[in-house]
């Protein structure tokens, strides 16, 4: 069927209005990597940087060689691994038994759990009960206190339902327990929702930093994002004292530029992530999302 003028100008239109709202999106992201990689003493005229005023990776290797940047990094990939394991699979274990018809009482636990999303204990509760448990200073108290999502968890609720129940049968029947079909059929075959799922989780405890600032108390347990908000709030470059290359290269930095340098170390991990799992990332929550 042939399209009309005004069909085309409306595709056309609709298309520049995206590209436009993307660069909006993408700009502030290159603007502060441009900033990182420009000539710090040129990159104090601010203005707008498409490409680098000059070329210096003084800032990244000021950074780079601080004596807290690699604790923090590896406080943040141990939690975001760990993290979204346990996440995971308590999700999974849950939400796999809720999605059985036959289960008894799944209706009034799901109404619980879907319950927690409208109130909660608040900060104070929380605090108490992680300090009771003895989590206080721990990767722990990052982790536990959020194993399971209430949204993540009727996603993938609604999702199991929408399996054909034939295949849970016929593993039933050959002798299967129920984790043991929940682990050689229904996860194998949930792999959209499962990678959608981990990527909610894992952004998630990647860009999290109050449970941390409430919860974490030595430099040892501390985590990137708080590294990064410590760096941002700095009026000076006390942060990265200590590092080799602070005493050759302090007259060739400024506060902004190993700012930037921290902001681009911060997010690389999910821009180097995020392309493997895009794929899944659309349709298990569309198909999650779906009542069965």
């Amino acid at each position: 069927m042939k399209e009309t003028f005004g069909e085309k100008f409306i595709y056309w239109l609709l298309n520049g209005l995206l590209l436009l709202l993307s660069l909006c999106t993408l700009y502030p992201f290159w603007h502060v990597l441009m900033y990182a990689l420009s000539d710090p003493k040129l990159s104090m005229g601010g203005g707008i940087f498409l490409l680098p005023r000059g070329w210096s990776l003084s800032s990244f290797e000021i950074l780079l060689n601080s004596k807290g940047i690699y604790t923090a990094y590896g406080n943040s990939l141990i939690r975001l691994v760990v993290g979204t394991c346990v996440n995971l699979l308590f999700t999974a274990m849950l939400a796999y038994p809720l999605s059985l018809k036959r289960f008894i009482g799944r209706n009034a636990i799901t109404l619980m759990i879907f319950f927690t999303m409208l109130f909660s204990g608040g900060m104070i509760p929380s605090y108490l009960l992680v300090k009771e448990l003895g989590l206080l200073d721990s990767i722990w108290a990052l982790i536990i206190p959020g194993t399971i999502s209430a949204w993540n968890l009727l996603i993938m609720k609604t999702y199991f339902q929408n399996i054909p129940p034939e295949l849970e049968e016929s593993a039933s029947i050959d002798g299967a327990s129920p984790m043991r079909v929940l682990i050689s059929v229904i996860l194998p075959v949930s792999m959209p929702v499962i990678a959608a799922i981990g990527l909610f989780y894992g952004v998630a405890h990647w860009n999290s930093y109050f449970d941390a600032i409430l919860y974490i108390n030595s430099q040892s347990q501390q985590v990137l994002q708080v590294f990064l908000r410590t760096m941002l709030n700095s009026s000076s470059l006390q942060q990265i004292q200590g590092s080799e290359a602070f005493a050759s290269n302090i007259g060739m930095v400024t506060e902004e530029s190993v700012k930037m340098a921290t902001v681009i170390s911060s997010v690389l991990p999910m821009l180097l992530i995020y392309p493997f799992l895009q794929k899944y990332y659309v349709k298990g929550v569309l198909i999650g999302s779906v009542k069965g």
